[in-house]
């Protein structure tokens, strides 16, 4: 690997999202960031500044985008949106979800519960992992030698993370190490990953949300 360039690929979950209904949004439109929202990610921005930032690159949906805004703009650069970084599919997308209130209490439901290892509520882990593994090489090769921000959604990023280290990707969802406005770091030697770590620059704080 003598030779070969270092590249950063920061992988940033977005910040916390006004959903003051408790719905479970997964990809509808309209979901933007709340107050303290848009503060994380304006935090993230400020821990960044100095880095060497080539790209940034976030899911198409608004929360997304709204916290990337921030740190394109501390570095000069344009968005780039990638479909590959967006939040996994969910059919129960819409719906409130949790015991005794939402959309568990409907029998018609619950055969979709019935196979949480690939989920069959939605997308395959499989799938995820390898949409956001693309989308980690992407980054790579715009930022290549320098740093890139790719901007996503807790499960995917946490998905992702467990494909990389070789960990089986069902799991409960209650241990996912993937906050609100969290960097996962994935350090690249040519094409290699070569390091993987993570940080929460705007404070551990994560209230539990309906989203990801």
């Amino acid at each position: 690997m003598s030779g070969q360039q270092r590249t950063l690929v920061h992988m940033l979950r977005h910040g916390e999202v006004h959903n003051p209904e408790g719905i479970l949004y997964g990809r509808l439109p309209g979901y933007h960031l709340a107050e303290r929202g848009r503060a994380q990610a304006e935090t993230v921005a400020k821990t960044l500044v100095d880095n060497d930032i080539a790209v940034v690159v976030a899911s198409p949906l608004l929360r997304a985008q709204e916290t990337a805004a921030p740190i394109a703009a501390a570095h000069g650069v344009e968005i780039v949106t990638d479909d590959g970084l967006i939040e996994s599919e969910n059919r129960f997308e819409g719906t409130k979800f949790g015991v005794g209130d939402g959309a568990l209490r409907r029998p018609a439901n619950w055969p979709l519960m019935r196979d949480p290892f690939r989920p069959s509520w939605g997308e395959p882990y499989l799938r995820i992992a390898h949409r956001m593994l693309g989308a980690a090489h992407h980054a790579r090769e715009l930022a290549v030698g320098r740093e890139a921000v790719c901007v996503s959604h807790q499960l995917p990023i946490w998905t992702l993370r467990r494909y990389l280290l070789g960990q089986r990707l069902w799991h409960d969802p209650r241990r996912r190490q993937c906050a609100l406005a969290s960097l996962t770091t994935l350090e690249f030697t040519g094409s290699e990953l070569t390091g993987l770590r993570y940080s929460e620059p705007a404070g551990s704080s994560d209230p539990t949300v309906t989203g990801a």
